[in-house]
């Protein structure tokens, strides 16, 4: 892959989509200015790596003046060249209006996923600069997905993030191009579907016969080919002869296989061995997520066999670049300490993160259970309170949530339909959750229905901790501040039975703070010992003896301390485990001889 020069002395300097990369790549982060003043992007300008000392409205004005690479200008201003040049953005929040060379391109709304824009007719080819410009409008309105972001910060709720907050980068492709690969794996092999995009002709893709030939890497490095008279085309792996040369994935043997895909014009151009018209590269794993019926008691299957999520609420904030690490080893750092605890999920709480940190779920062998990000008016009294004392299972009348106006539940539903196709092809996510405690909840049969139909390989958790609605694959109960037995509840459980959150108590480690005054959790201790031991005993008396009787899976409230959250195995810092890893590992092994 040909990189840019300066590639290495730039934040988030890798290749942002590692589900389908090409060999043209310029990265765009670096400094630019907002309102005037120097900023260093990807980070928000609310983090403290911005460098950003400006003042930050809901307005933000971002430019960048930027030199196309020589191998760039060669390929889209020589010989009549029909390449074109995509503008790339990770997320911007929440309305992003884009212009290049002060001409209008076009307009994103939501902060939370990735898009482009074809912006070769914007280039001026006799200039060597050329100017981007980002207007983007953040007054954190609830229409849109939000996640934890509040203007008045506090307990649960966490410092805002601000326009441009993901990568930012270009690529060339050729007037024809692949556009989109989705993976549907399973034990056996995949299906493989290529979704191309036409940039000029009026035509619609239907009307050529395209072809495409796949060349599939073995873990031990030979290479298997297949080739289809269509873009679509089922590639079988585990047969009598291949099957020792593809494993399949789970968190002890997170396998991966490289994959290259070719486009060609039609079947006789592909024999002939012309060019071909695009190339992407990619990779995938051989796993199949299922709930079956184990010994008459319906469990959570990874490749047909039974499997405990044993997880952790990750909530994807970070003391220095709030929304990001200072680089992508933070997210690998987290897994990876998460690993060494003995736990193999990380429940992705209503926070949709860069490309890369699911990449190295899927290389590290980390299950994820991935939240949709919530929009619509939060109540305290009527979302949390209420229903954590008196009535989980459905809206009493005076409950109901503000009626949603359809423009609201039109946002919600084209976002979360954008973010399923957005992460479709990750091993890692086994697991979706469409509201989490009623946040923004409404039509949740409905709601389910449609997902479900939209990606029938996960499991869907429809009302996550409350409000309850019949169409749900598990049962997904909240507990804090006590430790019952769950023996009863979890038999009575027709479906797999969920405790996705639970736990969350605090220990303050004095110098790893971020806040001086921070004690928001679940219950208090005051020493690493006396918090492992609350840990222990609540995994001991509650979830361990529930597990044979159907309980599937347990998420222990949180990751790291956050902000006013003090409830964390690790400080916000990430410098301190607050946890005995011993207890935590041996938690982990009797979760294991649970299942076996």
């Amino acid at each position: 892959m040909k990189e840019n020069n300066f590639q290495n002395s730039i934040p988030f300097s890798e290749y942002p989509r590692p589900q389908m990369k090409r060999d043209s790549f310029f990265n765009l982060n670096g400094t630019w200015k907002l309102n005037g003043k120097e900023i260093l992007v990807p980070f928000p300008p609310e983090s403290k790596v911005s460098n950003f000392n400006g003042k930050i409205s809901s307005d933000l004005e971002y430019t960048k003046e930027f030199i196309l690479p020589d191998d760039f200008r060669n390929q889209l201003f020589q010989n009549n060249s029909k390449n074109h040049l995509l503008l790339h953005f990770g997320a911007v929040d929440q309305i992003a209006t884009i212009f290049v060379n002060d001409v209008f391109v076009g307009t994103h709304h939501g902060g939370y996923l990735p898009f482009y824009f074809d912006i070769t007719d914007y280039l001026t080819e006799n200039s060597a600069k050329q100017t981007i410009k980002v207007i983007a409008k953040d007054t954190l309105n609830h229409l849109f997905p939000y996640g934890k972001q509040k203007k008045n910060r506090g307990g649960m709720w966490y410092t805002p993030v601000s326009g441009i907050w993901q990568t930012v980068w270009m690529e060339i492709v050729p007037e024809i191009y692949i556009s989109k690969l989705k993976i549907v794996p399973d034990t056996k092999g995949f299906d493989l579907f290529v979704e191309t995009t036409n940039c000029k002709l009026v035509q619609k893709d239907e009307d050529f016969n395209f072809c495409v030939k796949i060349s599939v890497k073995s873990k031990s490095g030979k290479i298997y080919e297949f080739e289809s008279s269509k873009t679509d085309l089922r590639i079988d792996l585990r047969n009598q002869e291949t099957k020792d040369e593809f494993e399949l994935w789970s968190p002890d043997c997170p396998a991966l296989y490289d994959f290259c895909v070719e486009l060609f014009l039609s079947k006789e151009s592909m024999n002939q061995k012309t060019n071909p018209l695009d190339c992407v590269s990619s990779y995938f794993a051989l796993r199949e997520i299922q709930i079956k019926k184990i010994d008459g008691i319906n469990r959570i299957c990874l490749n047909d066999k039974p499997i405990f999520l044993h997880g952790v609420l990750d909530q994807g904030y970070f003391p220095e670049g709030i929304y990001l690490p200072e680089s992508s080893e933070g997210f690998i750092a987290d897994i990876l300490r998460m690993k060494e605890l003995g736990i193999n999920t990380l429940r992705k709480h209503i926070k949709i993160e860069p490309e890369i940190f699911y990449y190295e779920c899927d290389k590290n062998g980390m299950l994820v259970m991935q939240d949709f990000v919530n929009n619509g008016s939060y109540n305290f009294l009527r979302d949390t309170a209420i229903p954590t004392i008196l009535c989980k299972k459905g809206r009493k009348k005076h409950l109901k949530d503000c009626a949603p106006s359809s423009l609201r539940q039109k946002i919600f539903v084209e976002h979360s339909e954008q973010t399923v196709e957005h992460l479709f092809n990750h091993p890692s996510i086994i697991y979706y959750t469409i509201f989490n405690e009623g946040w923004g909840q409404f039509n949740s049969n409905f709601m389910y229905k449609k997902f479900k139909e939209l990606d029938s390989s996960r499991i869907w958790d429809t009302a996550s901790g409350w409000f309850k609605n019949p169409l749900s694959d598990v049962e997904s109960d909240h507990i804090y501040f006590k430790t019952p037995s769950l023996i009863e509840r979890a038999k009575n459980c027709e479906k797999p039975l969920i405790i996705s959150e639970c736990g969350g108590y605090t220990l303050k480690i004095e110098n790893h703070v971020w806040n001086p005054k921070a004690k928001y959790g679940y219950g208090s201790s005051n020493s690493k010992k006396e918090l492992t031991q609350k840990i222990v005993q609540m995994y001991k008396k509650m979830i361990i003896p529930a597990i044979k009787h159907g309980l599937s899976g347990c998420v222990y409230t949180q990751l790291s301390d956050v902000e006013d959250e003090i409830n964390g195995f690790y400080t916000y810092d990430r410098k301190v485990c607050k946890v005995e890893k011993e207890a935590m590992q041996e938690i982990a092994e009797e979760i294991k001889r649970e299942m076996n």
